[in-house]
């Protein structure tokens, strides 16, 4: 299964990167908006892991342009992010984000669960 983890925070692109490729998932990274929509056009990954604070292209911009592409659209997108602000979930999923996960708590087990219940509800 391949994972688009795109976030601009080296330190938690390491962290997940290793994490997720020890339980067998193939990890690609984008560092912006900008990088994701040019991987998501070459390869569809099977979830995206998405960053909403980002330089270049925002991960609302993001997920307006999956929206609008009737070919990205049925990809599963978790909403990774630091931001605890309600607002700014509910405006994620109002464009398409299936789930939110709070990176800054470390909980590697809660966004395991997430991943494969996007899988089995894509």
């Amino acid at each position: 299964m391949k994972i688009l983890l795109v976030e601009d925070d080296p330190f938690f692109q390491k962290f997940y990167f290793f994490k997720l490729r020890e339980k067998q998932f193939e990890v690609e990274i984008a560092k912006d908006g900008v990088e994701a929509m040019q991987f998501v056009k070459q390869a569809i990954p099977d979830v995206i892991l998405l960053d909403l604070i980002m330089p270049n292209k925002d991960g609302f911009e993001v997920l307006q342009e999956l929206a609008a592409d009737p070919n990205l659209k049925q990809i599963p997108v978790l909403v990774f992010s630091t931001l605890s602000q309600e607002a700014d979930v509910v405006k994620a999923k109002q464009l398409g984000a299936r789930d939110y996960v709070n990176k800054s708590f470390f909980d590697f087990d809660s966004l395991l669960i997430k991943i494969q219940s996007v899988m089995t509800h894509h």
